[in-house]
């Protein structure tokens, strides 16, 4: 019997584990809900609502092949038993997954178990991340030769294997086994028809408003791709996407030129691009899993520890710090599970510098509401955005700043906080400088109906600018950071020209999650 473990690659379509398992023998397809890795605080209700859809997805996918999926909860080590206990396993087969320090510890346990049953395990590479790479000097050469083959069709002919646990146990609902939190209405939905569809419409309709409107929470709900959940679930494979784009070109060059093509080719390259940081920064933690507890640079362990604000958490996480931008970002994110890629680099920015608080709590705050959390791209971003890599550049946003800039016309702000409906535009981003007549036409009171500021966001900034320039001046600072940049930096960032034709990314580019 050859096991098909899915993971995080819900999809039949681009899928070597499976296709390979399906030459060997006959296959059982399995996914495990584990509850070791539902229990982690990284963990809410509405992953767990993508990943029923998806798998019900997948489950019928499936079933086109002949095959049904085999749903159990357990850790794996002991799930192998009972199905080793029941009907032999010949060998396991799935993707190589870049995690959590858990799903890594459960890998580590899966491989013991093999070993001592001499079952083999036999893992295929997923997306553009290398295991055991060595150095990053030719990794953008590794990304594109892993991109460059054509997606793989799902297999021509599967020979299902008999469910040896199937009436032992009904299917899991993930939302029924103890995961925190409440899933929520406004996420995106799952499965490879709502991928499809997203990749199809972003591709050959909004692609021309992409570099424009990807900036705004306002405009980039409509223009980004929205396709991060769908790779981060593996209901599309990072390939998949990447050719799609290459196709995409082609198109768009074959039209006449215009103003729409030289924009939408602009978008494709910026697109492209961010593909390609999103293999780069998953290789992060590959290559170092622990930056999801302790920074990357060392220097920076105990910078805001002490000086964490529980007050000022619980005020970030509620979209009440008194900033409207901050504040509806949030809210917005709470309400929906996904913002655009800059305000999630301005919300941890913003905790990190004016709030002064250390990444790790917001960090997995900020994990729970993203429906795309993605662990590879999540750690490593919130530690460049809290300015603890010693590598990057320092980006502290004024956040009246960004609103006037993101939001002129107040629409975002004003949809999110209805309490600041009939605050003048003028005010919106310093609802603070009211005074109190106009406080009261505006029907609002500050401190009231809306918090009073946190914080001074301008003498906060530059307080915590000059802290985290003081650790850059460490005498040990540059042989910290050079230690930093070979293992996880990016080669020749300024190099010109697309990925495809061997671009590396720049380590202080404004990356999307959420792209």
């Amino acid at each position: 019997m050859q096991v098909v473990w899915f993971k995080r690659d819900l999809r039949i379509h681009d899928h070597a584990p499976l296709r390979a398992a399906a030459a060997a023998g006959p296959v059982l397809a399995l996914y495990v809900h584990e509850p070791s890795l539902l229990a982690q605080p990284e963990m809410d209700a509405r992953h767990a609502g993508f990943l029923r859809e998806a798998l019900d997805d997948l489950t019928r996918r499936l079933q086109t092949l002949g095959l049904s999926l085999l749903q159990l909860r357990g850790d794996m080590p002991a799930v192998l038993d009972a199905l080793h206990r029941a009907a032999p396993v010949s060998a396991l087969w799935s993707h190589e997954e870049t995690g959590t320090l858990a799903s890594f510890a459960r890998d580590r346990a899966v491989a013991d178990w093999c070993r001592a049953h001499g079952v083999p395990w036999h893992e295929s590479p997923n997306g553009g991340v290398v295991r055991r790479l060595r150095d990053r000097d030719r990794w953008s050469d590794l990304w594109l030769s892993r991109m460059t083959p054509a997606p793989l069709p799902p297999p021509a002919h599967i020979e299902a294997a008999a469910h040896p646990l199937a009436g032992l146990q009904s299917t899991p609902d993930p939302l029924a086994l103890g995961v925190a939190g409440a899933d929520i209405a406004g996420r995106q939905r799952a499965g490879r028809r709502q991928a499809l569809a997203e990749l199809d419409t972003f591709l050959s309709e909004r692609l021309p408003r992409y570099r424009r409107g990807m900036s705004s929470p306002l405009s980039g709900e409509h223009d980004c791709s929205r396709l991060s959940p769908h790779l981060a679930f593996g209901t599309l494979s990072l390939r998949e996407v990447v050719h799609a784009v290459w196709r995409a070109r082609a198109r768009w060059l074959a039209r006449l030129p215009g103003p729409d093509q030289a924009a939408a080719l602009a978008g494709l390259k910026s697109f492209e691009s961010r593909l390609h940081w999103q293999a780069h920064f998953i290789q992060k933690l590959e290559s170092e899993p622990d930056i999801e507890l302790r920074a990357v640079n060392r220097l920076y362990d105990g910078l805001r520890e002490a000086d964490f604000s529980a007050s000022r958490h619980a005020a970030w996480c509620a979209g009440e710090t008194g900033f409207p931008f901050i504040d509806a970002c949030m809210r917005a994110l709470a309400a929906t599970g996904w913002i655009n890629f800059r305000m999630r680099a301005m919300l941890v920015a913003f905790s990190s510098y004016q709030l002064w608080n250390h990444w790790r709590e917001p960090g997995l705050h900020l994990a729970r509401q993203f429906t795309d959390f993605e662990p590879g791209i999540h750690w490593p971003q919130v530690q460049m955005q809290s300015g603890v890599t010693g590598i990057n550049t320092l980006r502290i946003y004024n956040p009246v700043k960004q609103q006037t800039d993101q939001d002129p016309k107040g629409i975002f702000v004003r949809r999110w906080l209805p309490e600041l409906a009939r605050v003048p535009l003028a005010l919106l981003a310093e609802p603070w400088r009211m005074d109190a007549a106009q406080q009261r036409e505006a029907g609002c009171v500050i401190g009231r109906d809306y918090p009073a500021p946190v914080v001074d966001h301008l003498a906060a900034a530059r307080a915590a600018r000059d802290a985290v320039w003081a650790v850059r001046r460490q005498p040990d600072a540059a042989g910290e950071a050079r230690r930093v940049y070979l293992q996880h930096g990016s080669r020749n960032p300024n190099r010109e020209g697309s990925p495809r034709r061997g671009r590396k990314p720049a380590d202080d580019a404004q990356m999307g999650f959420g792209f």
